[in-house]
């Protein structure tokens, strides 16, 4: 069992950026393909990106793509979600969530995918 804590979520302008990390423990995380979702009130939790075990593969939805770089540290334990160019429709509660996988291309999109998530970092940007 791998257990997950967000990190580094907050206020920020538009336009402005942030480093959310997501520190694991109990399992060394190489062996997890990872994922970040995000879930605004009101709203159904979706997907923001994805990277597989070993960081080849990496998946973006649409709206972070050119903005958001979801990359890992598997010596450290941990995934990062680096976001720019921040706008206020990116305000929401952000997860980061694993999945065991044998196959290193894995990286999965959908949240039903996932086993093991964090409890959330809030990113708030203000217009």
């Amino acid at each position: 069992q791998v257990q997950l804590v967000e990190s580094g979520g907050g206020l920020v302008q538009a336009g402005g950026s942030l480093r959310l990390s997501c520190a694991a423990s109990g399992r060394t995380l190489s062996m997890y393909a990872m994922g970040w979702f995000r879930q605004a009130p009101g709203k159904e939790r979706e997907f923001v990106a994805a990277i597989s075990r070993t960081g080849g593969v990496t998946y973006y939805t649409e709206s972070a793509k050119g903005r958001f770089t979801i990359s890992r540290d598997n010596a450290k334990n941990t995934v990062y979600l680096q976001m720019n160019s921040l706008k206020p429709e990116d305000t929401a509660v952000y997860y980061c969530a694993a999945r065991s996988s044998s196959l290193g291309t894995y990286a999965g999109r959908s949240a039903g995918e996932y086993t093991y998530w964090g409890q959330g970092t809030q990113v708030t940007v203000s217009s």
